[in-house]
């Protein structure tokens, strides 16, 4: 009777939790702070959503790839006692550059030597007296390109999870674009904004090769000669057509990027524009952390950690740029540019915000971090289509298949009533209880409802009856060997157990294996099929035990129909 009063006290306790979790889905209790804040989302397929394509900087990767190549070619030639006199990248986004030797015979020592350290990415396409061509291997190239996608795709649906927009679609689309698919227009516009906020951030040195007046008066002869300005233009837009206007009229290696003034509410209104070097070569991928931290006078402000490999790199960079200016750069908008007063060692560095109002460096501080700690993008995104998606479609396979769900529910509910008469009430009892429970478990994970969400709860239905069946039929054999009622229910569960628990086992397997390698729907699919199978074993064993043995030990109940 001890045991009996404690599961009966732990199946009221855990009912109650249930019945409070799903409440927020009907009633607004965001004014108590106690109460259980989560919530069951809807899917695109449901609720409708947005629908983006977004297009990758392949391109942008590639001749970045091609800069670092140069960088580690220069320092290996060194080593084998051959000195460059410069490279040349005009091809770099084609993944192509040229060595400039010193003369003709250091030009055939070049071309061997990439010829035999690099035979499975590079190739050497002509060798012109003192200059030797190379290119990067075809198979190379398309491999490199791929991987730079897939790092975005994965990258983005980090992103997301963890700003809480809850089962994305994310998928490829063509070479060199990605669809992102976002259920619940709330949620789909932070996750937007985060999207767009790519945060490809690079750490550049501010260039003195040109005096500020010099740079603005070449920039406005650009703008005026072009017949543009940042106003017409989006600032990615601007950005490329600008420096491509300034080619040969600002030093090689170096690009023009703008700080937004600390009043002005837009970067058209009052920004402030900086020359930087391009061959820093350390960038997003070497960060180990970043969190939202306070000054010295409380303002929030991005704490970033670098990992060990970008820290000795930090720690080269700031000592041999003493008293020089370090822009810190987020999505080509310079965030600050500090002086570098000393070597810092330790591999940390802070972003100041330049936002007057404490709310809103706050939320840019967390939408900083956020987007930085979920992973730096290896190329920067530009959205090329946006569509809202309407939820009238999901509405209606929605009500048909709660009709369905409806009238398939009545129709097992009546069938168990008729076939196993009491035990048949408690099973119905214990199935709306699944159903209450499953919605529960979703809820409180913050989970997201699809039409295969769905069909994972009806199936979930199914492996609820299969288990009272197994354990009403294992009652009626009991019974008919003559033993009386609590034997009977004693053994009935006893003998059941085994195969509900095989069974559910090998789905549950089944759904961890669909949760890992499936992605948007199918993963909601599993999640929904995880809850329902917990939620079998909850109501339709736990509670369905505690509801018999209380009939029968508690209120003394001797025989009833199974």
């Amino acid at each position: 009777m001890e045991g009996l009063r404690s599961r009966t006290w732990i199946a009221a306790i855990v009912l109650a939790v249930a019945i409070a979790s799903i409440i927020p889905n009907f009633v607004d209790t965001s004014s108590l702070k106690w109460w259980p804040a989560g919530k069951l989302n809807y899917g695109l397929d449901i609720q409708g959503g947005l629908h983006l394509v977004m297009g990758v900087d392949v391109e942008g990767v590639v001749a970045t790839s091609v800069v670092r190549q140069t960088q580690a070619l220069k320092a290996e030639l060194e080593k084998e006692g051959v000195n460059v006199k410069d490279f040349t990248t005009t091809s770099a986004k084609q993944g192509e550059f040229g060595i400039i030797a010193n003369n003709a015979d250091d030009a055939k020592k070049i071309e061997d030597i990439v010829q035999k350290n690099h035979p499975n990415s590079l190739q050497v396409i002509s060798n012109s007296g003192d200059t030797v061509s190379v290119k990067y291997l075809e198979a190379y190239l398309l491999e490199q390109k791929q991987n730079v996608i897939r790092q975005a795709i994965e990258t983005l649906r980090n992103r997301i999870d963890e700003f809480g927009v809850s089962e994305p679609s994310i998928t490829q689309q063509g070479a060199d674009r990605i669809l992102v698919q976002l259920p619940g227009m709330a949620d789909a516009e932070k996750a937007k904004q985060l999207i767009n906020t790519t945060a490809k951030l690079d750490f550049m040195l501010v260039s003195y090769d040109k005096s500020p007046d010099e740079l603005r008066q070449l920039i406005a002869d650009a703008e005026k000669a072009g017949g543009y300005s940042m106003s017409t233009l989006k600032y990615t837009e601007y950005i490329a057509k600008l420096n491509q206007d300034l080619q040969g009229k600002i030093p090689p290696k170096t690009i023009v990027y703008f700080q937004k003034l600390d009043n002005a509410k837009t970067m058209d209104v009052g920004s402030t524009p900086y020359l930087l070097t391009t061959d820093t070569d350390l960038t997003g991928d070497s960060l180990d952390s970043a969190a939202v931290s306070f000054g010295q006078y409380g303002e929030p402000e991005v704490s970033l950690r670098f990992n060990p490999a970008g820290a000795v790199k930090f720690a080269d960079l700031t000592g041999a740029n003493v008293n020089k200016q370090m822009a810190i750069v987020l999505d080509k908008v310079v965030k600050t540019a500090p002086n570098i007063q000393g070597k810092i060692p330790n591999g940390e560095a802070r972003i100041t915000l330049g936002r007057s109002n404490a709310q809103d460096q706050m939320e840019e501080a967390k939408l900083i971090a956020t987007a930085l700690r979920a992973g730096a993008l290896p190329a920067s995104l530009e959205q090329l289509e946006e569509r809202r998606v309407g939820p009238s479609l999901g509405k209606d396979a929605l009500q048909k298949a709660m009709r369905g769900a409806y009238v398939g529910s009545v129709l097992i509910f009546l069938f168990l009533i008729w076939y196993y008469k009491t035990m048949g009430v408690i099973s119905t009892l214990t199935l709306l209880l699944n159903v209450l429970s499953m919605f529960a478990i979703l809820g409180s994970l913050g989970a997201t409802l699809t039409l295969p969400g769905i069909a994972g709860m009806a199936l979930t239905v199914g492996f609820a009856v299969d288990a009272n069946v197994l354990i009403n039929e294992r009652i009626r054999e009991e019974l008919a060997k003559g033993n009386s009622l609590k034997t009977a229910i004693k053994e009935g569960y006893h003998k059941a157990m085994s195969a509900i628990i095989d069974s559910n086992i090998t789905v549950s397997g089944t759904a961890i294996i669909l949760l890992y390698f499936g992605t948007g729907p199918v993963r909601g699919f599993a999640v929904t099929l995880l809850a329902g199978i917990v939620a079998t074993l909850f109501a339709n064993v736990f509670i369905s035990k505690v509801v018999v043995d209380n009939l029968v030990h508690r209120l003394g109940v001797s025989k009833f129909s199974v």
